[in-house]
């Protein structure tokens, strides 16, 4: 029996401590509830939320936390409507008589367009208080209107949405909590409104200080931190204070870390200025996700911020999600693309590269991916019709890109068609007279036919467009040494080279065999070692080539 009764007395005590502890944490979220609805803070919010839960897991039958955590889950986005209202429902069984619960219910009841339900409840809540009824009635008028807006409009309706519009105007000043909202709200309006315009008038006339200095103040003494953060680093974007407006933008989104607008701008300066801090710029465009997770162009700036992590499978599972959202967007399939071509799964980008082609959002782009797609098909598997046919059509798309007609002529030269192939330079050169490369190649195949006067005329059209154009100066050189025979001249040209650029190799050959054909034996051995040794970790040439040039030199 003793026992019994000390059983009793101690889930009595542990129960009425569970209970103050319940209170307590009601107290804080009401405290932090309040003030997120003053301030608008995230962190206030998440304490709220925190609370309410704590406060429910220390006693169930507290009816205000369930409606009141339905309210800011929902705000957060955590909770959909439906759950939203079996959370106020909840509230209501707990307590029949709180009309706390039925305005909870019937705003839920009413964004989901149950209309009939959310009258009622809105009906039960005047009842159960028709003295502080004001939110009740206000709300139920709100509603009429909102149904007249999707239905036809009656007079039934119209004559409710007055009716309840004028009483609840009436009963505001009887309902004590509504009026002290009202009150902080206007106060708090109040600051806001004269902080924000000070500083517009100081932005207006450029005294970017003194603005900086009033919302400053104002972040401070209203707590709104995210606004006024916000418009700071505004004003040090435009007097180009990168890193500063960095910083208050990162304050700003401690305020409320899912701020859209803060977040698209956090993640534009990070991807222009700060190109290596590619991890800001993924959590921002992953927060915005949290916000707009059916934001195909979100997924597609991922995926070219893990391509530049080099992180090709979240790229490629990025871009893939973007096309899941949009599937016949060209911009996502040649970027999948190219990621699926750093990550060496060829087919695929190419099958991407073809659907791309085929949506063909502007000729010019186009033209750029079918060169893409023919320099997989050239270089890779090898297939020089495929490339050459997404060459041409290319070309077809846009006539003035000079580089197409460079790749064409390169895989004509490879296929010993030197005519085509100096047709194509030819063409490329027409396009852009100033392409120094495109007078190099043609040069190298008017040498390879036995043009030689055309070839050096080309090469000095590239020196002269390009001075410092290394391997131009060194394809002349080997005119001079292997065509003319004037040995001078191409050790001139090969000494030019290797000034611009000392570890080319090639150019550290050619000049070892002008000493080899000048009969300086000696120097000659010097430049062949020095040309093995630069070539170990360039590998220009055959190092067995430049060995037997070596040993060849004292040969008897």
């Amino acid at each position: 029996m003793f026992n019994e009764m000390l059983e009793t007395a101690f889930e009595s005590f542990k129960k009425n401590d569970l209970n103050i502890l319940a209170q307590n944490c009601m107290e804080d979220a009401r405290k932090y509830h309040e003030q997120y609805l003053i301030k608008g803070c995230r962190e206030d919010l998440d304490n709220a939320v925190d609370n309410y839960i704590d406060a429910i897991k220390f006693n169930p039958n507290i009816s205000e936390a369930y409606y009141r955590l339905a309210c800011l889950l929902w705000d957060k986005g955590e909770i959909n409507l439906e759950s939203a209202i079996e959370q106020c429902k909840s509230a209501i069984n707990i307590s029949p008589s709180n009309p706390n619960a039925r305005i909870y219910a019937g705003y839920f009841l009413e964004l989901a367009k149950k209309y009939d339900d959310a009258e009622k409840e809105f009906k039960n809540a005047i009842k159960l208080n028709p003295l502080n009824s004001a939110r009740s009635r206000i709300s139920l008028a709100s509603m009429y209107l909102e149904k007249m807006h999707e239905n036809k409009i009656n007079a039934k309706d119209f004559s409710k949405t007055i009716y309840y519009m004028l009483s609840g105007g009436l009963t505001m000043a009887l309902d004590y909590p509504s009026v002290k909202m009202l009150y902080k709200n206007f106060t708090q309006c109040l600051s806001l409104m004269f902080y924000d315009t000070l500083g517009n008038i100081f932005e207006k006339t450029k005294n970017y200080h003194m603005a900086i200095k009033a919302y400053d103040i104002a972040a401070n003494s209203t707590g709104r931190n995210e606004i006024f953060y916000k418009k700071i680093g505004d004003i040090n974007i435009k007097t180009d204070e990168i890193d500063t407006a960095k910083d208050y933008y990162l304050k700003a989104l401690k305020a409320n870390p899912y701020n859209k607008e803060l977040l698209l701008k956090l993640a534009a300066i990070t991807q222009i200025h700060y190109e290596n801090d590619i991890d800001t710029a993924i959590d921002c465009y992953s927060k915005l996700l949290e916000l707009e997770e059916n934001n195909a162009n979100i997924y597609y700036e991922l995926g070219h911020l893990y391509l530049k992590k080099e992180d090709f499978i979240n790229s490629i599972n990025a871009f893939n999600l973007a096309l899941e959202k949009d599937c016949d967007n060209p911009f996502y399939h040649n970027a999948i693309a190219y990621a699926l071509i750093r990550a060496e799964q060829y087919e695929e980008a190419c099958e991407h590269y073809k659907i791309a082609i085929d949506k063909n959002p502007d000729n010019e782009w186009t033209s750029i991916v079918c060169q893409a797609a023919a320099s997989i098909y050239h270089n890779v598997f090898d297939d020089v019709d495929t490339a050459m046919n997404y060459l041409k059509m290319s070309i077809m798309l846009d006539e003035n890109n000079d580089e197409v007609f460079l790749e064409l002529g390169d895989i004509y030269s490879e296929c010993e068609d030197l005519d085509s192939a100096i047709k194509s330079y030819c063409e490329a050169i027409k396009v852009n007279p100033k392409n120094p490369c495109a007078y190099n190649k043609c040069a190298m195949a008017l040498w390879q036919k036995d043009y030689i006067e055309e070839a050096i005329i080309a090469y000095h059209k590239a020196i002269g467009i390009d001075p410092d154009y290394y391997s131009a100066y060194n394809n002349l050189g080997v005119i001079y040494l292997d065509g003319i025979r004037n040995l001078k001249e191409a050790k001139r040209l090969f000494d030019i080279a290797i000034k611009l650029k000392p570890d080319y190799v090639m150019a550290n050959f050619n000049l070892a065999r002008v000493y080899e054909l000048s009969d300086k034996k000696i120097e000659a051995a010097k430049q062949y070692q020095k040309a093995l040794e630069l070539n170990e970790s360039n590998n220009e040439i055959d190092s067995e080539i430049i060995v037997n040039k070596l040993h060849s030199l004292f040969e008897v």
